[in-house]
């Protein structure tokens, strides 16, 4: 599977959307501490992993 920006983000979205309802469904958390921390942690962390794995794709395609 070739995969586009398009269906980067949608995976993305996903992932963090999945992520954040769950646990906002379990009993863990407040929304509060979910909302505020854990997402945007998320986001952030998710974010950093595609820029290494863009890298890492571009390494290998030039070598």
């Amino acid at each position: 599977m070739e995969l586009d920006p398009l269906k980067t983000a949608v995976a993305f979205v996903a992932l963090i959307v999945a992520g954040v309802g769950g646990l906002l469904v379990a009993p863990m958390m407040t929304t509060n501490t979910v909302l505020t921390m854990v997402a945007p942690s998320m986001v952030v962390f998710g974010l950093i992993c595609v820029a290494i794995g863009v890298a890492h794709g571009r390494y290998r395609a030039t070598h």
